[in-house]
């Protein structure tokens, strides 16, 4: 069986694969994510494009150090009237964040990626639709303070494994894809690629 490398370090998508019954390595890629954007700019790229070329620049990333290994690079971008939003940098801007979804439907863009020595095999973009609740400034205030710091490694300054579960009102979309890795195509495709048992 060909090497499986997960391109990330998120213990979320590790625990997703982990619970599918795969066997894989993890390798964090070194990407500069605002450059990789920057330079696809010229060409107006929708999120779910931004987020499916991100997925493709970290599994390239890692398969040029991990020769004949089969990578998957995966990337989220979340979208709300046309801006996309990144990770907040601090509890003020996850504040900002929550407060601009608040009472509003926002998008989940969920890219993913199958690279080997260079090429890459496939991609994928998986969407998810989520309608926040209305909230308040005082309970957006008693909920950071709850979860705390966590909400920064969350591109949504959420999560809905967690307490952010209580944001929302209506979920359209599939779970997998929410936490950042769209599983279902992917093991389809690993099934078709015979990476893994069919």
């Amino acid at each position: 069986m060909t090497p499986l490398i997960l391109a990330s370090q998120s213990p979320f998508r590790r625990m997703l694969m982990e619970n599918a019954g795969l066997a894989f390595d993890t390798r964090a890629a070194e990407i500069d994510e605002r450059a990789v954007e920057a330079a696809l700019a010229g060409r107006n790229p929708t999120p779910p494009q931004v987020a499916e070329a991100l997925a493709i620049e970290k599994a390239q990333d890692v398969a040029r150090r991990c020769p004949g290994a089969l990578v998957i690079g995966s990337d989220q971008t979340l979208s709300l009237d046309g801006r996309v939003f990144h990770k907040p940098a601090d509890m003020a801007e996850a504040k900002s964040h929550l407060t601009a979804m608040s009472g509003r439907t926002h998008a989940l863009n969920c890219g993913i990626a199958l690279v080997r020595d260079g090429q890459t095999l496939w991609s994928h973009v998986s969407i998810a639709h989520l309608t926040m609740r209305p909230l308040s400034a005082s309970f957006i205030d008693r909920h950071l303070a709850r979860v705390g710091e966590r909400v920064l490694a969350s591109v949504g300054a959420y999560q809905l494994e967690g307490e952010g579960v209580q944001l929302f009102e209506r979920i359209d979309g599939d779970y997998f894809t929410i936490l950042g890795l769209p599983l279902l195509p992917l093991l389809a495709k690993l099934r078709e690629l015979g990476a893994i048992d069919a």
